[in-house]
C-alpha cells in the first residue's frame, strides 16, 4: 500500500509556487504579412500566402448586392500573431524560463523533449472540431500542468449549440436557436426574422459577416449553403437581438472569480448602414491599428442592476461550463433589456497593444492590470489551481494510509 501511495504521489503534480519554472508557451501564429496580395478565383490559401487580411475567395452565391463579392478568407482568424505571441512571451519571462512550443504535428516530441514544468496555452488548433482540445489532451496524457480549461471545457465551448443546451438547462438566458447542415432543412424550419447565421465550430468572428443578420427565407437559405459549403460545417440559426452587446472578462476559479470592467461594442461606430453586429468587417478589416475605430467603451456606462445581472450570469455560465483560470463571455440585450449569453470564449484573445482594440487587455487595463501583469496573473491562477490539486491528493491518500 505505501509503495502505491509514493508512486501516486510521485505522479502529482507538485506544488507549484511563485519561483522561476521552466514555461511552455504553446501557441498557433499565422503568417504577419502574405507575400501575395490576392489569390486566383476559388484557390485556397498555403502556408505561404495565409495572412487573412489579405488573402481572398469568391463567394459565389452573393449576386444580390447585398455585402462585397469577394469576402475575405478567414481559415487563420483565430490564430494569434508572432507580435502576440512574443509579447506574451516577454511577460512570462519576468519570472520564467520560456520555451515557445507551436502547437503543429511535432508539438508532442517537443513536449517531451524539453518536459517543461508548466504550459501557458494559447494555441486555437485549425483541424476538426476538437482542436482547441488538441494540445490540452497531449498535456493531461504527459501529466505537464497547463493554463487555461480542459479538453471538455474546450469542446463544448466551440460547439456553439452545445454550449447553448447547457446554458438552457441551467436555467440561463441564451437566444434561440436551430442548427441546420443543408439548406434544404429549413423547408420544414419556423424561424423568426431578423436572425443570425454562423458557423457551429468557430471563433473570433470567423464566418460571421455583415451579411449574417437575414431578414428574408432568400437571405437565410444563402448564408446557410454558404456555412455549409464554405467551413463543411453545420449552421447555426438564432433569434437575432436588437440591443446592446457587452463582452465580459473574468479570472479565477472557485470562490475568488473576478469579474473585469465590463466592456460595451458601440456599433454606432460602425459604418453607416451595416448590421449591428461584431463581425469579421468590424473586427478585422474597419478596425484598423493605423485607424482604430471608436467602439468600445470600458468601463460601459450601463446602471447597477443591468450590471449585477450581466455579472450574475457570466459567473454562472463560467462555472456550469467548468472554465477555468480566465474566459470572455458575449452578452447582448433583447428588445426587454434583457440580458443573454451569446457565446463562451475559453481561449480570449490577447493582442498586446491598446490600439490593437482586444477587449480581455481593454477590461484588464481598466482594473489597473497592465498587459504583462495581466499574462502573469492568469499563470499564478493556474499555479495556485494545481497546487491546491497536489495538495488536496496528498492529503486525501494519507488520510488512507493512516486508516488502511
Amino acid at each position: 500500500m505505501l509503495n502505491f501511495v509514493g508512486e501516486f504521489l510521485e505522479q502529482t503534480p507538485h506544488h507549484l509556487p511563485r519561483t522561476s519554472k521552466l514555461v511552455a508557451l504553446i501557441y498557433n501564429a499565422r503568417a504577419e504579412e502574405s507575400s501575395n496580395s490576392s489569390l486566383p478565383v476559388g484557390e485556397e490559401p498555403t502556408p505561404a500566402s495565409r495572412d487573412p487580411h489579405t488573402a481572398r475567395f469568391r463567394n459565389k452565391e452573393n449576386g444580390d448586392g447585398r455585402g462585397p463579392f469577394d469576402r475575405p478568407t478567414d481559415l487563420y482568424v483565430e490564430w494569434d500573431t508572432m507580435e502576440t505571441v512574443n509579447a506574451v512571451k516577454a511577460a512570462l519571462e519576468e519570472r520564467h524560463r520560456v520555451v515557445l512550443i507551436e502547437a503543429n504535428q511535432s508539438a508532442y516530441q517537443k513536449l517531451l523533449e524539453f518536459r517543461p514544468d508548466f504550459a501557458f496555452n494559447i494555441a486555437e488548433g485549425l483541424y476538426g472540431v476538437s482542436r482547441e482540445s488538441q494540445i490540452p489532451a497531449m498535456l493531461e496524457m504527459l501529466q505537464i500542468p497547463y493554463s487555461g480549461s480542459d479538453p471538455l471545457t474546450l469542446a463544448v465551448c466551440l460547439d456553439k449549440s452545445r454550449t447553448k443546451e447547457i446554458l438552457s438547462y441551467h436555467g440561463l438566458p441564451t437566444p434561440r436557436f436551430a442548427v441546420f447542415r443543408s439548406a434544404e432543412e429549413l423547408e420544414a424550419a419556423p424561424v423568426r426574422y431578423p436572425a443570425m447565421v454562423k458557423p457551429l465550430h468557430e471563433g473570433s468572428s470567423k464566418g460571421i459577416f455583415d451579411s449574417c443578420v437575414v431578414r428574408t427565407r432568400e437571405e437565410l437559405e444563402q448564408e446557410v449553403r454558404h456555412i455549409v459549403a464554405r467551413y463543411s460545417e453545420p449552421a447555426l440559426v438564432e433569434d437575432f437581438l436588437p440591443g446592446r452587446e457587452f463582452t465580459v472578462a473574468i479570472l479565477g476559479n472557485g470562490d475568488a472569480i473576478r469579474v473585469l470592467p465590463i466592456v460595451e461594442i458601440k456599433f454606432d461606430s460602425l459604418p453607416s448602414g451595416v448590421s449591428h453586429i461584431y463581425s469579421y468587417e468590424a473586427k478585422w478589416i474597419w478596425d484598423k491599428r493605423e485607424q482604430p475605430l471608436d467602439i468600445f467603451e470600458c468601463p460601459a456606462k450601463i446602471g447597477s442592476t443591468l450590471q449585477m445581472e450581466i455579472e450574475r450570469i457570466c459567473k454562472a455560465a463560467y462555472g456550469v461550463l467548468n472554465c477555468r483560470d480566465w474566459a470572455r463571455i458575449d452578452v447582448r440585450l433583447d428588445q426587454h433589456g434583457k440580458p443573454h449569453i451569446i457565446e463562451l470564449n475559453p481561449l480570449p484573445g490577447i493582442l498586446p497593444k491598446p490600439e490593437d482594440n482586444s477587449c480581455f487587455p481593454k477590461a484588464a487595463r481598466a482594473a489597473g492590470i497592465q498587459y504583462n501583469e495581466l499574462i502573469n496573473t492568469v499563470l499564478d491562477i493556474a499555479m495556485a489551481r494545481y497546487a491546491r490539486m497536489a495538495d488536496y491528493a496528498r492529503r486525501s491518500f494519507l488520510q488512507l494510509v493512516e486508516t488502511a
